[in-house]
């Protein structure tokens, strides 16, 4: 049989971030965490967390701790009907959640905070790109995910939400500047450019969809999405902003797309785990709804 205490020593350690953040929402000392997790790793027969900065959990840790998690949120919704079985330290419920920058700066956090106000439930947010969220799902690091792939991972759910639609824009002084006789391939491939991180390909999707393949130009990294929009407003390169954030701008002329009309789509899907459980049911109601709202049908 699993031993719960043990185990709520793991997952602590691995959402905090540090043995002594862990210790401090267990109410226990840092030794004592070392020493529950040494004691279920001594169970198991297998390391179960580096100890690195911070602690990273091993696969056998990472599955352990996605069954705290859905454990924990199964105990939560029987304590709803049964009062009596809560205990007096027992907190709100917490889901953990991945999704995209793009989408937590657009259009995600109207849905977040209307089901935490309705539920008093807490998110724990996870960044990473549209492309990679659904691994986060497979590991069992989250529990819901907006992800760019559409085939449901295994023991999850999905729905289509629709696509974020992103335009091409720089600042009048930079179109100027580096676009005297208009956006072309060989322009493109001088002017400077804005990237999140190395992940991000959005960019070079756009040129190959509107001119073909072209050589990628200098490239900045700003790995924040309203760092992306100010560094467009700023002049600093050209870049691939949701609409929904450029809208504002484009319309006062603070921005301009580089070739009118010539939207990217991104396709978003929501999975989350196949729990049955009321929380995920109302976090899947107001992320449908606020898609709904802002998202565009793919085309």
């Amino acid at each position: 049989m699993l031993d719960y205490p043990l185990l709520a020593a793991l997952a602590a350690v691995v959402r905090e971030g540090g043995f002594d953040r862990a210790a401090a929402r267990l109410g226990v000392t840092p030794s004592a965490v070392s020493q529950r997790i040494r004691a279920l790793e001594e169970r198991v027969g297998a390391a179960l967390v580096v100890r690195s900065q911070p602690p990273v959990p091993t696969e056998a840790g990472a599955r352990l701790c996605a069954h705290v998690e859905r454990v924990r949120l199964l105990e939560d919704e029987l304590a709803a009907d049964l009062p009596r079985l809560a205990g007096p330290e027992e907190g709100p419920a917490t889901l953990r959640v991945a999704v995209n920058a793009d989408s937590l700066g657009s259009w995600f956090l109207p849905a977040a905070a209307r089901f935490a106000e309705a539920t008093g439930a807490l998110l724990d947010l996870v960044l990473d790109d549209e492309e990679h969220t659904a691994a986060r799902l497979r590991t069992g690091e989250v529990l819901a995910a907006v992800t760019a792939e559409p085939a449901p991972v295994p023991g999850c759910r999905t729905r289509a939400l629709g696509a974020l639609r992103y335009v091409a824009t720089a600042s009048p002084a930079f179109l100027d500047r580096h676009f005297p006789q208009g956006v072309h391939p060989g322009a493109l491939a001088r002017a400077p450019v804005l990237r999140f991180d190395r992940k991000d390909g959005l960019q070079a999707r756009w040129v190959r969809q509107t001119f073909g393949p072209v050589p990628e130009g200098p490239t900045h990294q700003v790995p924040s999405t309203q760092g992306f929009l100010d560094a467009s407003l700023a002049g600093i390169g050209w870049a691939l902003n949701p609409l929904p954030l450029a809208a504002g701008h484009l319309a006062a002329g603070r921005l301009v797309e580089l070739v009118p009309g010539q939207f990217l789509d991104v396709p978003l899907h929501w999975q989350h785990a196949r729990l049955g459980a009321r929380l995920l049911d109302a976090l899947t109601r107001e992320v449908a709804a606020a898609a709904r709202r802002c998202l565009v049908p793919p085309r």
